[in-house]
């Protein structure tokens, strides 16, 4: 963490208390994958599954980060099963289905949240910085994504898909990596949204702008400064913005919803750009 670090995110005792915008009860009986679980939005997406009461299967890299979630989503009742693993590993991706399916006799809903970047400018990229990000964040998603849908089809069951993006309108120097990953998970979503209606499988994506959480304190102090003026509405969001965001594309609810992204960004793209490196000179206003 850098000198000038502040503190983002949510506790989890916030994150039990926090109004949820949709009615208790909305995910009794199901159950829902959730990715990179361990902190952050993930972490927040879990807690409001398990308040509207479906039983979760955990994911990340971390065994620690999901050891502590698990213990502070028991409070809520449902069953938690926790599954370490690498999304990028698609032979691990399978394990965690076959163990989902194993446990808990099938899944309803996945939320693609994993995913992971640094900020360097695209010209020093290294080609296994690149591949890493790629592989990351739209390989692992993918691999998420068919493993889910060939079950739901085996199965003769349906189910619904949550990709976590980033909002494209504008570039985002600094993570062009990122930028590219995500625009492939858009894209391919919007594709297989049509492909896969008839097995009933509907796949949507969120887009957050600049939301607190823990991650920010990769940015540097000169570039995270700006952060908040890159929307109108002059502020991070919040991880329970983005988590329900989610968990109303996962619903009932969004049943008529299919190949969308919703942007939750407060305003981001019609406002300014967003620079995850310091600002060029060339750039800033003289």
């Amino acid at each position: 963490m850098s000198e000038g670090s502040e503190h983002f995110g949510r506790s989890d005792e916030e994150l039990g208390q926090l109004r949820q915008a949709l009615a208790p009860g909305s995910f009794k009986d199901k159950t829902v994958i959730v990715s990179g679980a361990g902190t952050g939005i993930g972490r927040a997406c879990a807690h409001w599954f398990a308040r509207l009461g479906a039983n979760l299967v955990i994911c990340s890299r971390s065994e620690e980060k999901l050891q502590s979630a698990r213990d502070a989503l028991a409070v809520y009742g449902g069953e938690v099963m926790m599954h370490p693993l690498t999304i990028r590993d698609p032979e691990a991706v399978a394990r965690l289905f076959d163990a989902a399916w194993a446990h808990f006799g099938g899944v309803d809903v996945l939320v693609n949240n994993a995913g992971g970047q640094f900020p360097q400018a695209a010209i020093d990229f290294t080609p296994k910085g690149w591949n890493a990000v790629i592989d990351t964040n739209l390989n692992g998603p993918w691999y998420m994504m068919q493993n889910a849908a060939q079950r739901w089809r085996d199965g003769r069951r349906g189910g619904a898909i949550v990709n976590m993006v980033t909002a494209l309108t504008r570039g985002m120097p600094g993570v062009a990596h990122t930028c590219a990953a995500r625009a492939g998970v858009i894209y391919v979503s919007k594709t297989v949204a049509v492909e896969w209606a008839p097995l009933n499988i509907r796949v949507n994506c969120v887009a957050p702008g600049v939301i607190s959480t823990e991650a920010m304190n990769i940015y540097p102090d000169a570039a995270r400064k700006t952060f908040q003026r890159t929307n109108p509405m002059m502020r991070f969001g919040q991880v329970e913005e983005i988590a329900d965001a989610v968990t109303f594309l996962a619903s009932p609810a969004a049943s008529f919803i299919t190949g969308e992204v919703l942007t939750v960004d407060g305003g981001h793209q019609m406002w300014g750009d967003l620079w995850t490196i310091p600002r060029p000179d060339y750039f800033r206003d003289t």
